[in-house]
C-alpha cells in the first residue's frame, strides 16, 4: 500500500500565517481563512442562483474555496504589496504557485490526483463560472479581516481596508455587493450589539 502524505502537509495551513508585513491584533492562518473563504463562496453562488435563475454548483465553489490556498504551505504566504508589484514578479509567483501545486497533487495515491488537481490547480473548464465567486470571497474574507483589525484600533489596516473595498467594487459582482450591504455591517459590531 502506497503511503500518502498529503493531508498531512494540509494540515499545515495552520501554521502559514497571513498578513505578515502588518502589525495584527488577531494572527489569521490560512486554515482559517480558507474555511472563511469557502463559506463565502458557497454564499455567493447561492445568492447568484437565486438573482438569477443559474444552478450553479455552490458546494463545488466551497470546495475551491477549502483549497484555494492550499499552494501556500509550500510557498508561504506571499505579501499582497510584493506579489502584485510588477507583472514579472505576478507571472513568476504563477509559475511557483503552479509548481507548488503539482507537488501537492503529486503526494496523493494516483487514483485521486485528477480530482484534486483539478481543485488545486482549477484549471478544469467545468469550474471556470466558479473562480470568480471563490475570487470575490477570498476578497471579502480579507476586507472582514481589515474590519475585524480596525474595530480593535489598529490602523495598520486602514489602507489595506479601502484597497480592498475598490478591488471589491472593481469586480463588479451583484453579490459581492449584496453582502456588503447585508452582511458587511455586522463585522463592525460587537457581540452585545448583534
Amino acid at each position: 500500500m502506497q503511503q500518502s502524505h498529503f493531508f498531512a502537509m494540509l494540515s499545515r495551513m495552520k501554521y502559514i500565517t497571513r498578513w505578515g508585513l502588518m502589525n495584527n491584533t488577531s494572527y489569521e492562518n490560512i486554515s482559517e481563512h480558507s474555511l472563511q473563504v469557502a463559506e463565502l463562496a458557497h454564499l455567493l453562488v447561492l445568492l447568484h442562483n437565486r438573482r438569477t435563475g443559474d444552478n450553479l454548483n455552490a458546494e463545488r465553489a466551497a470546495v475551491l474555496g477549502i483549497y484555494h490556498d492550499a499552494t501556500e504551505i509550500i510557498t508561504g504566504d506571499m505579501p499582497t504589496p510584493v506579489k502584485y508589484y510588477n507583472p514579472e514578479i505576478i507571472s513568476s509567483y504563477k509559475k511557483v504557485e503552479k509548481l507548488a501545486g503539482e507537488r501537492l497533487v503529486s503526494m496523493l495515491p494516483e487514483e485521486l490526483t485528477e480530482e484534486y488537481r483539478d481543485i488545486i490547480l482549477m484549471e478544469n473548464k467545468k469550474d471556470e463560472e466558479l473562480k470568480i465567486f471563490v475570487k470575490a470571497a477570498d476578497k471579502l474574507s480579507a476586507l472582514i479581516k481589515c474590519t475585524e483589525e480596525l474595530r480593535m484600533g489598529n490602523d495598520d489596516f486602514k489602507k489595506a481596508k479601502n484597497s480592498i473595498e475598490n478591488a471589491i467594487k472593481e469586480l463588479k459582482l451583484p453579490e459581492a455587493d449584496e453582502f456588503l450591504r447585508k452582511f458587511m455591517p455586522s463585522f463592525s459590531l460587537t457581540i452585545d450589539e448583534f
